[in-house]
């Protein structure tokens, strides 16, 4: 059996997700119909990151077993000619026995976009949240440091989440940048995240610039271990999953991992002075 390693972007508004659900299109579905043909065998593809509904990847990274030969420069062009324009292989490797897209994981980033501005935009609706009400942004960068480090984000799991699975997780970067146009950055790394957590952090923040919390609510937040005590969970289309980072000898992708702000809305659009600091 061989091991390959995918490399993918993808447009989720069309889908209920990555994860294959019954009458309902997803990304993990439409990627499985599309190897088929070209393997000649049915495979399971593994994704770094279980993404929800309407949530778009720049860098998800997928695994898959076959006992097929095919060369895998075939199987790149194959699967890309099968797929639907808004799913993308950037990639295909064969990589060792023991890689796994999730499990193998070091770190991963995510991306949530904020359309801040009375008006919505009729190009990038697909891509953000928009919000309407003024933000204040350094009340948001406030309580985005409570929760920056190793802590116990139950209070920020969606519900369905897997029973009895831990909920310590480390959270290595929380930023908020502004840009042009009204378009605020909310930037994730950490080594892993719960399912929902990102877009309840999101939501959470913005109830912060929005006034309906203090940002000195976090770490109460934190501490309850339940989700009632955190804010709102902000909409699956203002999120994507960027990159993920793997241990040396796993890094099979031959393409660069996006940097910050490299994501589809920051082109032309320089970070904003923040004179609030």
């Amino acid at each position: 059996m061989r091991t390959l390693r995918l490399d993918l972007e993808y447009d989720g508004t069309n889908y209920h997700g990555w994860q294959v659900q019954p009458n309902a299109p997803t990304i993990q579905e439409k990627l499985e119909d599309a190897l088929y043909p070209i393997l000649g065998e049915r495979v399971r593809v593994t994704g770094a990151g279980r993404t929800d509904a309407g949530v778009h990847a720049l860098g998800q990274v997928g695994h898959l077993r076959t006992a097929s030969d095919r060369d895998v420069g075939a199987l790149f062009r194959g699967v890309n000619s099968l797929l639907p324009e808004d799913i993308v292989v950037k990639a295909v490797r064969e990589v060792s026995s023991d890689f796994h897209a999730r499990r193998s994981a070091q770190r991963k980033r995510y991306e949530y976009w904020i359309l801040n501005d009375p008006t919505r935009s009729a190009f990038h609706h697909r891509f953000v949240w928009h919000v309407r009400v003024g933000l204040d942004l350094a009340k948001m960068r406030r309580a985005a440091e409570c929760l920056v480090g190793e802590h116990d984000f139950a209070s920020f799991q969606a519900s369905g989440g897997e029973p009895g699975r831990h909920t310590v997780r480390s959270l290595y970067v929380l930023e908020i940048e502004e840009f042009r146009n009204g378009v605020v950055r909310i930037a994730a790394e950490g080594n892993a995240f719960l399912r929902g957590m990102v877009r309840i952090l999101t939501g959470t923040l913005v109830d912060v610039g929005r006034g309906r919390l203090p940002d000195r609510a976090l770490p109460g937040i934190l501490e309850a271990r339940d989700r009632k005590a955190a804010g709102r969970t902000a909409p699956g289309k203002g999120l994507f999953m960027n990159w993920v980072q793997y241990p040396e000898g796993f890094e099979a992708c031959p393409l660069e991992a996006p940097g910050p702000g490299e994501g589809p809305l920051a082109v032309g659009w320089e970070p904003v002075f923040d004179k609030s600091g």
